[in-house]
């Protein structure tokens, strides 16, 4: 019996120096990427990797990366879990940027879509100030809605996990388009 695969942890000055040597796979969203990405990355959003394990599998030196890193190590467990090493960018882009690397920015990106982490804070901003709202101005029931958030949180904190994220991945403007998807999995294929 083999033990299972334990995904590594780079800082940005250990992947930095070794850029060159891996497939840089970008877990955020297609909008998040298109804000600005390790150069040579490329987009395959979190809830579409289980699709692409077979190109995975084939892609020599997985650098996974995020904003912060909090997926993309939910991404390396994913792959470890299937027997796929891979390392994660400890901080994320954000970290990479902090310590002063660039991020490659596309000509083409249409619009900037704000972060995975900004989405969440506005939801929840928004559905808390809503619900004690409602709860001052119809029925204090809606003050619930307030709660229930508050609650969501503090078990997201808890478990590093964000069920609110996973909601708002799904929202249009944070899908691949079809034809980026199978870009990114055929330059998987080529390596």
């Amino acid at each position: 019996m083999t033990a299972p695969l334990t995904p590594d942890t780079l800082t940005p000055g250990q992947a930095g120096a070794r850029l060159a040597e891996f497939t840089v796979i970008d877990v955020r969203t297609p909008g998040e990427y298109a804000s600005g990405h390790l150069p040579g990355a490329l987009n395959l959003p979190l809830d579409q990797l289980r699709g692409a394990l077979p190109e995975l599998r084939r892609a020599a030196g997985l650098l996974v990366v995020c904003a912060s890193g909090a997926r993309s190590e939910n991404a390396c467990r994913t792959l470890a879990a299937e027997g796929i090493p891979a390392a994660t960018l400890s901080g994320g882009t954000a970290a990479w940027v902090a310590e002063g690397n660039a991020l490659h920015r596309p000509e083409a990106a249409r619009r900037t879509v704000w972060g995975m982490e900004r989405q969440v804070r506005f939801t929840a901003g928004t559905l808390v100030l809503l619900g004690l709202l409602l709860g001052v101005l119809v029925h204090p029931a809606f003050q619930l809605l307030a709660a229930g958030i508050a609650g969501g949180l503090v078990f997201s904190a808890l478990t590093n996990t964000c069920g609110m994220a996973a909601v708002l991945a799904r929202l249009p403007h944070n899908r691949p388009r079809p034809a980026d998807l199978e870009a990114t999995l055929a330059a998987l294929r080529a390596r």
